[in-house]
């Protein structure tokens, strides 16, 4: 096996060595916890497993946190004894990211769900870290806001912060990033700061919000976060369009975007995806390359809008566009969309995927897609290709039989060659998925080692005895 291939179903070995919490430890814990705090073997199992291709690694204890107070208590009996913290939301990450390398504490924060406060005056909204994206938007029922970031799971908005999550809003609304305007956060040493103020802009002092955003819990612990949130428009409408072969498909989104179509969403489904999709959600879709596109504005705004991505997508043999205005009407549309990943996994009974993405600047995206499906067929593999083609990133599901090393290798071999080909094309070794542990290795080759030194002194300063997270991102040796 290649020096590069490392098995997608077992662990990493870097950072190995487990640093356990004392008997003494989980008993301070206890006794400020009580029932809020587990060692059973399936609580411990849950926490040590995410949607990734990595077998289970778990943590010691879990602890369920109600504030930020607690969740700073918690770091500071654990950084007396240097044991690791690791944040857990709803365990939707797809790198290994929450995996417990060398065991620990796991802070879960599904029970710190408060929607604080909603400032429609100010375009904010303030929600504990364990808030998820559907409950934020529940909350905001009724003020003519929503929140924008949708990933496709219902990820919590701490979770989304780690890893500075994007998706299917992408296009039009921006990432994690762009929709956020200030954190709370524990410090190694228990302490807590806020990272900015809820003013739209400020020039003092170093912009630590947007470092702890992407950060993935290796500097410190989102406890409650400040976003932006959007006014709906007038009028949403979405298509579906179908083409002859995904570069036509991707060529027509494009091809709108250079034209100032100020799309809404752009979705691309290959063929097996959509087959996938057919299967699971008893749609009857054709089974070929797929556009679901949504436009919001006026209804002038949008007939014009459509007017012109439809004559794009003829141009590139699309067809007749199926709509869908009413709000339920859009949720069957898309809903089919956001079950993608778990309609895919039925393609082949009892397989595990192993997720990958790959994020390349517009110009390069109709090449890079077309040469990873080429990539796809000469290695006989398993693998719907879906993304977010309006901001250049898409995603490769490799389906393996998690108990057959040559499938193992096999994907994880794909997965080295996208890596290669998106960053040949100028792009980047992960769009949205985050680094965890999968994709350290490419740090260097993308950002040069001098970058990824600076990152490696930054989480140093940090968090000097490397309690939060270990062995993601960065190696801390």
């Amino acid at each position: 096996m290649d020096a590069h291939v490392m098995d997608p179903v077992r662990p990493s070995a870097a950072d190995a060595g487990r640093r356990a919490p004392s008997a003494e430890l989980i008993a301070a814990l206890r006794n400020r916890f009580g029932a809020r705090l587990s060692t059973a073997a399936s609580v411990l199992l849950q926490h040590g497993s995410d949607e990734s291709s990595y077998r289970p690694l778990p943590p010691d204890a879990v602890v369920y946190v109600h504030s930020t107070d607690e969740a700073a208590f918690v770091v500071r009996a654990c950084a007396r004894e240097r044991v690791p913290v690791i944040a857990f939301g709803v365990g939707s990450s797809i790198e290994g990211h929450l995996l417990a390398v060398e065991g620990g504490v796991c802070i879960d924060f599904s029970q710190m769900n408060e929607v604080l406060a909603i400032r429609t005056s100010d375009l904010t909204a303030t929600v504990q870290a364990g808030v998820t994206r559907s409950q934020l938007n529940a909350a905001l029922a009724g003020t003519g806001f929503f929140f924008s970031v949708d990933p496709g799971a219902d990820a919590t908005v701490g979770g989304m912060v780690a890893t500075a999550a994007s998706g299917t809003n992408t296009v039009r609304y921006g990432t994690m990033r762009d929709n956020l305007v200030s954190l709370t956060v524990v410090t190694a040493q228990g302490d807590v700061i806020r990272t900015a103020s809820h003013a739209r802009k400020s020039s003092a002092g170093y912009n630590l919000t947007q470092l702890f955003c992407g950060s993935e819990g290796t500097l410190g612990l989102i406890t409650e976060a400040t976003v932006r949130i959007h006014p709906h428009p007038e009028v949403v409408a979405s298509a579906v369009v179908h083409f002859p072969a995904v570069r036509a498909a991707v060529d027509c989104v494009i091809e709108s975007i250079q034209l100032g179509v100020p799309l809404a969403r752009a979705e691309m489904l290959d063929a097996l995806t959509i087959q996938a999709v057919n299967a699971h959600s008893r749609t009857t879709l054709a089974e070929k390359p797929t556009l679901f596109l949504e436009f919001a504005g006026s209804q002038a705004q949008i007939e014009e809008q459509a007017a012109v991505v439809a004559e794009i997508a003829s141009g590139h043999g699309g067809g007749e566009f199926q709509w869908a205005s009413l709000p339920e009407e859009r949720s069957r549309l898309w809903t089919p969309r956001h079950h993608a990943y778990f309609a895919s996994l039925q393609l082949k009974a009892g397989s595990r995927s192993m997720t990958t993405d790959a994020c390349v600047p517009l110009s390069a995206l109709a090449a890079c897609v077309e040469e990873t499906l080429e990539d796809i067929e000469a290695h006989g593999l398993l693998a719907p290709v879906f993304g977010h083609v309006g901001d250049g990133n898409f995603h490769c599901l490799v389906l393996v039989d998690p108990d057959d090393p040559s499938e193992a290798a096999a994907a994880e071999a794909f997965s080295h060659r996208l890596v290669q080909r998106s960053l040949r094309h100028g792009g980047t070794s992960t769009g949205e998925h985050g680094v965890g542990l999968h994709k350290m290795q490419y740090l260097v080759e993308e950002h040069g080692p001098h970058a990824v030194a600076l990152m490696r002194s930054i989480k140093r300063a940090f968090d000097p005895h490397n309690i939060f997270n270990p062995g993601k991102v960065v190696s801390f040796g």
